[in-house]
C-alpha cells in the first residue's frame, strides 16, 4: 500500500479493495479463491471512471471540439496500449500479484494485464471514496497522450480513414491477415497485412494485433495517398 499511495499520492483508507485491484486472476485461481478476490470486478467499474473523467479532461481542454471528435479521441486515450504505458512508466505493473507461472512467463509486462490493473486500481479509489483526488493525477498522466493523439490523429485514426476510402471505392472494406507473431508472451511482436481489392496494400508490426493493424492501415493509407 505505501508503494501504491506513492505512485498516487493519494492515502489509501480501504486496502482491501486495493489488494484485489492488483491481484491476477491466475493467483485467484491457483489458490482457490473467489472470483472476486481478483481485479476484474474494479476493472469493471475502473472502466467507467476512467472514461468519465477522461471525459471531463477533454471537455474542458477542448471547448470547441464537437461529440465525435472528443469521442474519437478519448477511444485512442484510454485504450490498453496508453494505459499499458502509463502503468509501466509509473511502476504500478511491480505491483502486480500473479500466479508463479504467470509471473515466470512475464504476464506482468502484458498491455493487457497492466491497462487491467491501471483500470482496476482506479476502481479500489472511487470505492474508497477519493473520486475528487483522482483528477488531478489522471490529467498529469493523460494530458500528454491526449495532446499526442490530437496533433497527430490521421496516424491513430488510420483504420477508419482507410475503411472510409475502401467504402467509397466499391463499399468493401480492408481486410487485415496476422502474418507473425514473435517472442514471449510479454515481449510479443506482432506482424500484420492489409489487402484490399485481393491485393496486400501494406503491413505493420506492434505489441498488440491492434496497434499492427493501426500501423498497417497507416502505411497503407500513405501509400494510397489518402493521407
Amino acid at each position: 500500500m505505501e508503494k501504491l499511495e506513492k505512485i498516487y499520492g493519494i492515502v489509501v483508507d480501504n486496502p482491501e479493495f486495493f489488494k484485489k485491484a492488483l491481484t491476477h486472476p491466475s493467483y485467484t485461481k491457483e489458490n482457490n479463491l473467489p472470483y472476486c478476490d481478483s481485479y476484474e470486478r474494479l476493472e469493471f467499474l475502473g472502466d467507467a471512471v476512467l472514461k468519465l473523467l477522461t471525459s471531463y479532461i477533454l471537455y474542458e481542454k477542448y471547448p470547441n471540439y464537437t461529440e465525435g471528435e472528443l469521442s474519437k479521441i478519448r477511444s485512442i486515450v484510454v485504450s490498453d496500449s496508453t494505459l499499458s504505458k502509463i502503468a509501466h512508466n509509473i511502476g504500478l505493473c511491480d505491483l502486480i500479484v500473479l500466479s508463479p507461472h504467470e509471473a515466470k512467463q512475464g504476464y506482468a509486462n502484458i498491455e493487457s494485464v497492466c491497462a487491467c490493473a491501471f483500470e482496476a486500481v482506479l476502481g479500489a479509489y472511487y470505492m474508497d471514496g477519493k473520486q475528487k483526488e483522482l483528477l488531478p493525477i489522471l490529467k498529469e498522466w493523460l494530458l500528454p497522450y491526449i495532446e499526442e493523439v490530437d496533433s497527430n490523429f490521421e496516424k491513430y485514426n488510420a483504420k477508419a480513414i482507410l475503411q472510409e476510402y475502401t467504402q467509397s471505392v466499391d463499399k468493401h472494406t480492408p481486410v487485415y491477415t496476422l502474418v507473425d507473431a514473435k517472442g514471449p508472451a510479454h515481449k510479443k511482436v506482432f506482424t500484420v497485412s492489409v489487402s484490399f481489392q485481393d491485393k496486400i496494400i501494406a503491413t505493420g508490426s506492434g505489441k498488440s494485433k491492434k496497434d499492427a493493424e493501426q500501423q498497417a492501415a497507416y502505411e497503407a493509407c500513405k501509400i494510397l495517398g489518402v493521407i
